[in-house]
């Protein structure tokens, strides 16, 4: 689905002079370092219809756009049953009294048209107690079957001006589908929009895979196949879910891969003869390199976001702790103390985190930790919760989590790592092993 953006300037300008105590208001702003910020109430109209035949496509993008928003747990939708009025056409003035009285301190504005097979998205997002508009208009277009994306985008636009960050919606993950009971289970690759939209299969359930593994560029996946009947890593294209085996190093068993972050290289762990150590190989000349050499069990590599860096997961000592170490090798150094077992280590893209999981009398968690090793913090808990993922913004954390007994299924679930706001991703049957793909272009 082509989709093309455009900045209207003039052309979107609201008439009318604001009133003179309007501008000394301060501008709207989330400051998200607050872990009891109160939700900001934000209202989205339904969006004006400018063709006709558009009156579904109106109501279902302003419905992702509220849901996006609401789904973060930073902002809490008014319901449209408690307005006052709505804007009849994208150029009326904004009755800004209207809004204040039901206490909306945001509003986004929008309009749709459709004509054939195409639509276009326009909108304005405002601060209510201000009076003003928050940045300039603008308009998303592409064709029919593309509008979540169109409405995933307007919704990274208003997230990113209410908060001064970068947005996650319009984005993809990839994961593992899971169907059958547990002792039969069919697994395939499957790949959604991040809310659970849109889900696609790129693997049948012809072979067991397991942790699958975006590309930086969004473009390939890294997955572990059992497909010979012993572990080895695949590279999928995802526009043409072509697929090969990855190169690896002689070993009796390759997983737990991972790519660098220009996309050039992957890591890895390698079994042989009874060790498992990391590695890495590089795409474009085959070659390999030994990271690690130790009697013990060395897995779940993940690059800092500079490439600079690997931390990962060992038993060295004893039990699984976290280790970091340069990205070519050299003395690794703990960062993990507290009581319990850590695993599968994720850097944040925006270097100040990573998550890992950890089991602590019986139970398992997904956490967060300074790259340091400080300000360690639990945000969930559960009988299994595993396989931490972050948005590609660093402030939120998919993962799957599997409930107890003979009938017991996998599901995805996000939290945000500063309120720990939990929300279960829904997905058409038990889900496993997300990996959270960068903002789609």
């Amino acid at each position: 689905m082509m989709l093309r953006f455009l900045i209207l300037l003039a052309a979107l300008a609201l008439g009318g002079a604001l009133a003179p105590q309007a501008r000394a208001q301060e501008p709207l702003r989330l400051v998200l370092d607050n872990p009891v910020l109160e939700p900001l109430p934000f209202a989205v109209p339904t969006f004006i219809v400018e063709t006709a035949g558009a009156e579904t496509l109106a109501a279902d993008i302003a419905r992702v756009v509220a849901e996006d928003l609401t789904g973060t747990g930073l902002f809490r939708q008014i319901p449209q049953s408690s307005f006052i009025s709505t804007p009849a056409t994208f150029s009326d003035p904004v009755a800004f009294a209207d809004w204040r009285a039901i206490n909306a301190q945001a509003l986004v504005v929008g309009a749709v048209t459709q004509e054939g097979g195409q639509v276009a998205v326009k909108f304005r997002v405002y601060d209510v107690f201000s009076g003003q508009e928050m940045g300039q208009g603008m308009q998303f277009a592409g064709s029919a079957d593309g509008w979540r994306r169109m409405a995933h985008k307007v919704a990274d636009e208003v997230y990113s001006r209410i908060t001064g960050e970068t947005g996650y919606f319009d984005s993809r993950v990839v994961f593992v589908a899971e169907t059958g009971p547990k002792d039969d289970r069919a697994k395939r690759l499957a790949i959604m929009d991040y809310d659970g939209a849109n889900v696609q299969y790129l693997t049948d359930s012809g072979a067991i895979v397991l942790a699958p593994r975006f590309s930086p560029q969004g473009d390939r996946v890294l997955y572990t196949s059992y497909e010979t009947g012993f572990p080895r890593i695949n590279v999928l294209e995802v526009g043409s879910l072509a697929r090969q085996q990855l190169g690896t190093a002689p070993g009796n068993m390759a997983f737990s891969p991972r790519f660098s972050r220009d996309g050039q290289q992957v890591i890895y762990s390698l079994s042989t003869d009874g060790n498992t150590d990391i590695w890495r190989t590089d795409l474009a000349t085959g070659q390999h390199a030994q990271l690690t050499r130790a009697p013990s069990i060395e897995t779940a590599p993940s690059f800092s976001p500079d490439g600079s860096r690997i931390v990962f997961e060992s038993d060295r000592s004893g039990t699984p702790q976290l280790y970091i170490m340069s990205a070519d090798g050299g003395e690794p150094r703990r960062i993990s103390s507290g009581d319990g077992r850590y695993g599968t280590p994720v850097w944040s893209p925006r270097g100040d985190y990573i998550a890992f999981t950890k089991q602590l009398g019986g139970r398992f968690h997904i956490g967060v930790m300074r790259t340091d090793g400080s300000a360690e913090r639990l945000l969930t808990a559960s009988r299994l919760d595993e396989g931490p993922t972050w948005a590609p913004n660093g402030r939120v954390i998919m993962f799957f989590r599997e409930t107890e007994g003979e009938q017991g299924t996998a599901s995805l679930y996000s939290v945000d790592i500063l309120r720990g706001t939990l929300r279960r991703v829904p997905t058409p049957s038990g889900a496993s092993d997300p990996s959270w793909g960068p903002l789609l272009r």
